[in-house]
């Protein structure tokens, strides 16, 4: 069982491993339902939330998800929006988005083992069963607080995978025709929690170096068709300037996602 990886770049990257799976949701797939064409300039582009260890409680989280899923419509103009929320929360807010968005979850699996006696862990295969199909790996916080290394998420079996302080070691043994299933997103470890944000032209040149990276080692083409997301304190006073930017393909927002305002509201609505 094999589940795509949205992958976070903390001044680093992960990727999706081989698989001779097809894709189950594809680098481009809307809220509406999976594309196969690749990004351009009339896209729409990724918007991905994720909570952290936010709300607190289940109703807390169904309003926050409904009152997004409210703000899409068939003439939503320029976002392809999916949450990534705790476990707990997973299958209640599929349950109230209504298809109108994806819902992820926020950790892999929280153990690189696929069943076993390992009290409390969640394996990819359970998380699979509840009908995820994106995940997030290598964020920076489950590295420094949980202890997360490059080791211990390669070693999760059913969903193999990378994360690493360079792109290049990331994807290392990942083949051109897995790239499909890769999201990568940059995330200056400065902007995290801190309302700081890198200027767009920062950030355009270090996602541009990124497409170089991965042109280097897949091709321009395969490069170009690889959706490269900016992370860190974005939101709607700047996404504007940053999502004009060539190389900035969507974005992955975290505390501004728990505001309706803000995430389903100004951005998705308008």
């Amino acid at each position: 069982m094999k589940l795509a990886l949205a992958s976070l770049l903390a001044y680093s990257a992960s990727a999706f491993g081989p698989s001779t799976s097809p894709p189950l949701l594809d680098y481009s797939a809307s809220a509406f339902g999976p594309s196969t064409s690749p990004p351009s300039a009339h896209a729409r582009k990724p918007l991905r939330g994720f909570w952290k260890l936010n709300p607190q409680t289940k109703e807390e989280a169904l309003t926050f998800a409904s009152g997004i899923a409210s703000a899409i419509t068939d003439s939503t103009p320029d976002f392809d929006v999916a949450l990534f929320v705790p476990y707990v929360f997973i299958e209640s807010t599929m349950s109230v988005v209504g298809g109108k968005l994806s819902v992820g979850a926020e950790v892999r699996a929280s153990f690189p083992h696929s069943s076993g006696a390992y009290t409390g862990g969640i394996s990819t295969s359970m998380i699979k069963s509840v009908g995820v199909d994106w995940v997030l790996a290598g964020h920076s916080e489950r590295r420094e607080i949980f202890g997360e290394t490059d080791y211990y998420i390669n070693a999760q079996p059913t969903s193999p995978g990378a994360c690493a302080t360079q792109l290049k070691k990331g994807l290392k043994g990942v083949r051109k025709e897995d790239l499909d299933r890769v999201a990568i997103a940059y995330e200056p470890v400065w902007a995290i929690g801190t309302g700081k944000v890198a200027t767009p032209e920062i950030a355009q040149s270090l996602h541009a170096k990124c497409r170089d990276i991965l042109a280097g080692m897949y091709g321009q083409e395969t490069a170009n068709m690889i959706r490269i997301l900016y992370g860190g304190s974005v939101t709607p006073d700047n996404i504007d300037d940053l999502m004009a930017m060539p190389d900035i393909d969507g974005a992955l927002v975290s505390g501004a996602s728990l505001d309706i305002n803000k995430f389903g509201i100004n951005w998705v609505k308008s």
